[in-house]
């Protein structure tokens, strides 16, 4: 009798810790996809950091630069920090608008440049750039989908056009997009750094 009646209150101690274990399995969150666990793993930083370590990635990134370029960028929350991802997608994306702004200028200077040998050298360019651009939107895409290795290569094709549109200037004494070429070449090392401290990162 003694024995049934320490059963039962046994039983009744048990059953809100039961209750307590059940809710608990109920509302316990699912594990994490590895879409969810790779995000988990960005390193959230500043850019300042973020820029040191793309400077460390490869040896194009200027430091001072990349740190001027990203702070001037409203769209990037500089209180907020970000991940090395983010601020490679916000540096290929200004590398594609000064390939935009390089072309609309080039192709402004063609239109009232009256040396038929400056105006063919201007137009190579202008296609050079309109090309770049059109890589660049493709390696932007890729970054998204964090196809790193892909856009890497997009990054790298796409540094070929300012290259390429100073060989055609060689010895010029005036070089008209000088300004323009040679901060879009920056800005697309820029994005290629940071892509290549997002893989290691």
């Amino acid at each position: 009798m003694i024995m049934q009646e320490r059963g039962r209150t046994t039983r009744a101690a048990m059953a809100p810790l039961c209750v307590a274990v059940v809710f608990l399995l109920a509302t316990a969150a699912p594990p994490c996809s590895a879409a969810q666990m790779q995000m988990q793993q960005q390193q959230v930083m500043g850019i300042e950091e973020a820029c040191r370590k793309a400077s460390m990635a490869h040896a194009g990134v200027s430091y001072d630069h990349c740190v001027s370029s990203l702070s001037s960028d409203g769209r990037i929350r500089r209180d907020a920090g970000a991940d090395m991802l983010s601020l490679a997608v916000a540096a290929a994306r200004m590398a594609a608008e000064h390939a935009s702004a390089t072309e609309a200028r080039m192709e402004a200077l063609g239109e009232v440049e009256e040396s038929p040998h400056a105006r063919a050298r201007l137009h190579h360019c202008l296609e050079l750039y309109n090309a770049a651009a059109d890589v660049l939107r493709d390696a932007l895409d890729n970054l998204r989908a964090r196809v790193y290795g892909k856009a890497s290569q997009q990054l790298a094709a796409a540094l070929g056009a300012a290259e390429s549109c100073e060989d055609v200037w060689k010895g010029e004494e005036r070089v008209p997009v000088a300004t323009h070429d040679r901060e879009y070449g920056r800005m697309a090392i820029l994005a290629l750094g940071l892509t290549t401290g997002a893989v290691a990162n």
